[in-house]
């Protein structure tokens, strides 16, 4: 018999949830209202849900049978929601209260919030900040709603224009298509790149703490969702910041809408070649700080997240020691694992090769010591095939040698327990990326280095961009327990992002993303990524110079069989 007969037509959608329960609506009722149904009271807030795999606001509209997942704010798509609608709400309480002022979103705080600068006539107080975060509160207990509108991309320009955002209408120049999608908020209108709240009633878990020449945005982090982390300062990190700041100020490049400008009326070649000036002055000056205490630094121990160019770095730090009259030497602590059986396993049983303890602690310190003492020493050489620790050459250094180790434990004191503290020089390298897409829309660090990684891995290491996304949690898991701590311990800190670099990495990551299976998790994530690097003009590589640390990733590095 057929299994198929005829019906009437159906007023009503379905949505069905990962735990098989289905709810059932008229058609057009929002995302919220089902999975309010399904999960009342829901505690920590959802943000968004995927709707048959694509990420969806709350306020997305079921119009026919889906498959839903929701998303709250202990997961990486949530919490970025919900921390983008925070930011809203301080742009919305520093004009209502300051309307003359004009916010500029500026950086991260490690595992703590953003930096933001506050431009006006007057430096702000205190009393102004207090006054700031008590308006967001009042915003938050109305339980304001935020809207989504689509309009002209002409009259988004106007908008901006009389709000005095140029960076906004500078970005908008480049925008593809007739209109642009704005967010509205108590009557001011803006732009910002991803999803947001429904409304302002989840908003409750942030904090402003003044911090001149700013103020830090505090935000909590999707491991603990409705808590704020312990404050902790970064005096170092900030510096550099404010460093790279000034460096943007050099290029006259500080937003993508300035990048694009300057790729299409042909400056981008002069930017290219001063912002690789100013990476090997500070390189040099790194080199000549190392050089002054040479008669007591024996050991550069360099350390950073993935794909901060910390080979490319140490290699042409390597260039700039022999400059100076000193002998450094390459010892690879890969080269010191225990044994694989020996090796610690993480919390679900597997091999945890990013632990110290997966360092033969004894034998590196051991080593360490005869070297710097000029003795002989046969190398230990670790056999990746077999697992096990074998013994490699015989080497004896010069009185003026200085090691260089790279590795990601570089800045852990534990790491080097037996070595004099006078004689090391810790280096955290990082991409600390400050050039944000405008005002309002920072640029994750992460971000940066995931689209350097996807593009190494397939030139490289033969991962598609798929494989590199799946990676990538796991990667950022280790930064945070093995890197993140001790990046304050760095005696000083080098920032490895490149002004131009995004508009060079797009014809390099846009047709690996566009390659991500539809429907796979990893899609989201690509198309996360691809919506953000539309806002970019691409750039050929062929202005890079070739030991550029950027090199390092899009290939052709000078650097890349240089032994020292």
């Amino acid at each position: 018999m057929s299994q198929v007969w005829e019906t009437e037509p159906r007023a009503t959608a379905q949505v069905r949830f990962a735990d098989d329960r289905t709810f059932e609506g008229p058609a057009g009722t929002p995302l919220s209202a089902f999975i309010e149904a399904a999960y009342p009271q829901a505690e920590p807030p959802f943000a968004a849900a995927l709707v048959n795999g694509e990420l969806r606001e709350l306020t997305y509209e079921i119009t026919t049978d889906v498959s839903v997942t929701p998303l709250n704010t202990n997961t990486n798509d949530g919490m970025r929601i919900y921390h983008r609608s925070v930011m809203f709400l301080f742009i919305v309480a520093v004009h209502e209260l300051f309307p003359q002022a004009r916010v500029k979103i500026d950086h991260s705080v490690t595992l703590g919030g953003v930096f933001c600068q506050i431009a006006g006539d007057t430096l702000f107080t205190q009393a102004d900040v207090d006054a700031i975060e008590q308006r967001m509160r009042e915003i938050v207990e109305a339980g304001e709603p935020i809207r989504k509108v689509r309009i002209p991309v002409e009259e988004a320009k106007r908008i901006f224009a009389e709000q005095g955002y140029d960076d906004k209408v500078r970005l908008l120049r480049f925008r593809d298509g007739a209109e642009v999608t704005l967010y509205q908020l108590r009557g001011v209108s803006d732009y910002f790149y991803g999803a947001m709240m429904p409304n302002t009633e989840a908003l409750r878990w942030f904090q402003l703490e003044l911090y001149p020449p700013g103020v830090i945005l505090r935000l909590p982090q999707r491991q603990e969702p409705t808590t704020l982390p312990p404050h902790r300062d970064y005096p170092k990190l900030m510096r550099v910041f404010r460093e790279y700041g000034h460096w943007l100020n050099i290029l006259g490049m500080d937003t993508v809408g300035s990048l694009n400008e300057a790729v299409e009326n042909g400056s981008i070649r002069e930017a290219i070649f001063i912002a690789e000036a100013l990476h090997e002055k500070r390189i040099s000056q790194i080199a000549d700080e190392i050089a002054t205490r040479s008669d007591q630094v024996r050991l550069v121990l360099i350390a950073g997240p993935s794909s901060s160019g910390k080979t490319t770095f140490a290699r042409r730090l390597a260039i700039q020691l022999i400059v100076d009259g000193l002998h450094p030497f390459a010892l690879g602590l890969d080269d010191y694992f225990v044994d694989r059986e020996l090796t610690p396993r993480d919390a679900s049983g597997n091999y945890d090769f990013e632990s110290l303890h997966a360092i033969n602690l004894d034998l590196f310190n051991e080593q360490l010591l005869s070297l710097m003492a000029g003795e002989p020493v046969r190398l230990a050489k670790y056999n990746f095939h077999t697992g096990r620790s074998e013994w490699g050459d015989t080497v004896q250094l010069s009185p003026d040698a200085v090691i260089i180790v790279e590795g990601i434990h570089g800045l852990n004191p534990n790491l080097v327990p037996k070595i004099p503290p006078e004689n090391i020089y810790r280096v955290y390298v990082s991409a600390l990326t400050q050039l944000n897409i405008d005002h309002h829309n920072r640029v994750p660090t992460t971000d940066n280095r995931l689209l350097r990684r996807i593009v190494r891995d397939a030139q490289f290491r033969g991962y598609s961009a798929r494989d590199t996304i799946q990676r990538w949690e796991s990667v950022r898991r280790g930064e945070e327990e093995n890197i993140f701590p001790y990046q304050e311990n760095a005696d000083i800190m080098f920032n490895s992002a490149l002004a131009y670099e995004l508009a060079v990495l797009k014809p390099f990551a846009e047709p690996l993303l566009l390659r991500v299976p539809h429907g796979s998790l990893e899609a989201v994530e690509a198309r996360r990524l691809t919506g953000f690097l539309r806002w970019v003009r691409p750039c050929t590589p062929e202005f890079v110079p070739d030991n550029s640390l950027l090199r390092e990733f899009v290939g052709g590095s000078i650097l890349h069989d240089f032994k020292f």
